[in-house]
């Protein structure tokens, strides 16, 4: 039985350019033969596309004599996928389905029996949000935490496992489109993973001043000088490297290889999802510094008897060849072999989306802690 399941977070200014939903109109609708339709009211519109990050959305669409335009998605597999409309050229959020993002909708459609899916003989763990004043950038900001059925009424001390979300996204990352809490009852049901807490920090660092690379060092300070003590401080957890593991997609493995490599004693398990390393040209050229790649191999052999005593597990993966992010984990390897590092790597076909990701979460987590 196939399930669709949608989650309500907040809404951008997106919304003047869509027309209310009217009562009749159901978008997106799940049907019985993998086929999903997407409505949205638009009579004055000339046009309507769909746009989304899986690139599945070369869907035509008509217009009924409601003013309802009207598409449909055939042979949909189970996942969960973003998408919005593209109305007259205008992105606009499915005013008739709640969003994950602030300009994405979010389907999530599972046949039941999917590791990402949520099912109902399962205990489930509790997400929750914490706030934390963050030093490092000023200002009070959000995470997400994950922690075990039963944890509540647990005396014992649990490990900590940081779940980093990848580039344009935020803390909410993981816990939707990644479905993170799912796969992780559904682990912890099986007898996967040990118990443990799983928090899912913004990586996202906001600034007027600094690049996006530049930020990449600004996160790493939080995370090691904020956000871990904040945890530690507030749940029963070890305070120590051989109880603490870190793992990032895209932009947030390179947020995860910035403080691995700058601080190797912190964490003993490693993964780095679809991603690459390099440290900001223009953040050390503002300090005098210009040969980046000399840097790169200098810090990797001077931290690399640390690495390779200290961290039990550092896994590198890759949504193959097709993944945006190949060439630079390609580089990125070479770097770590040069240096004598030791690692695994695996590789699993459909590029840089959730699908590789989810997959990644759900065979990586059940090594940590062991």
């Amino acid at each position: 039985m196939k399930k669709i399941v949608f989650s309500l977070f907040s809404l951008s200014s997106f919304c003047a350019f869509a027309q209310d939903a009217k009562p009749d109109v159901i978008s997106p609708e799940v049907l019985s033969d993998k086929q999903v339709v997407f409505r949205i009211y638009a009579p004055k519109a000339e046009s309507v596309k769909l746009s989304s990050d899986d690139k599945w959305d070369k869907i035509d669409f008509k217009k009924d004599s409601r003013g309802v335009w009207e598409g449909v998605w055939d042979n949909v597999q189970p996942g969960a996928y973003r998408y919005r409309f593209v109305v007259d050229g205008v992105n606009v959020y499915d005013p008739a389905a709640p969003t994950a993002r602030e300009t994405t909708a979010l389907l999530t459609m599972t046949s039941g029996d999917d590791f990402f899916a949520m099912k109902d003989d399962v205990a489930h763990g509790a997400i929750s949000q914490r706030h934390y004043y963050s030093k490092t950038v000023k200002q009070t900001r959000r995470l997400h935490v994950w922690t075990p059925p039963g944890a509540e009424l647990s005396k014992e001390a649990l490990p900590v496992f940081y779940l980093i979300h990848g580039g344009g996204d935020k803390d909410n990352a993981w816990s939707t489109i990644g479905c993170a809490a799912n796969i992780l009852d559904n682990l912890f049901a099986e007898g996967k993973i040990v118990p443990m807490i799983v928090v899912m920090p913004n990586g996202s660092v906001e600034s007027e001043t600094e690049t996006m690379l530049e930020k990449v060092p600004i996160f790493k300070d939080d995370l090691i000088n904020d956000i871990i003590p904040f945890i530690e401080s507030n749940y029963n957890v070890y305070k120590d490297a051989e109880h603490r593991a870190i793992m990032g997609l895209s932009f947030g493995g390179l947020e995860t290889l910035e403080a691995v490599t700058a601080h190797p004693e912190a964490f003993d398990y490693v993964g780095v999802l679809s991603s690459g390393w390099w440290i900001s040209d223009t953040w050390f050229k503002k300090r005098g510094t210009r040969d980046d790649i000399s840097l790169r191999i200098k810090r990797l052999k001077e931290t690399a008897s640390t690495f390779n005593e200290s961290v039990k597990i550092l896994y590198f993966t890759q949504g193959g060849p097709e993944d945006l992010a190949y060439e630079n984990g390609m580089e990125t390897l070479k770097l770590f072999d040069a240096a004598g590092i030791k690692y695994k790597y695996s590789e699993s076909p459909g590029g840089h989306t959730w699908m590789v990701w989810r997959k990644n979460l759900w065979d990586l987590a059940p090594l940590l802690f062991k």
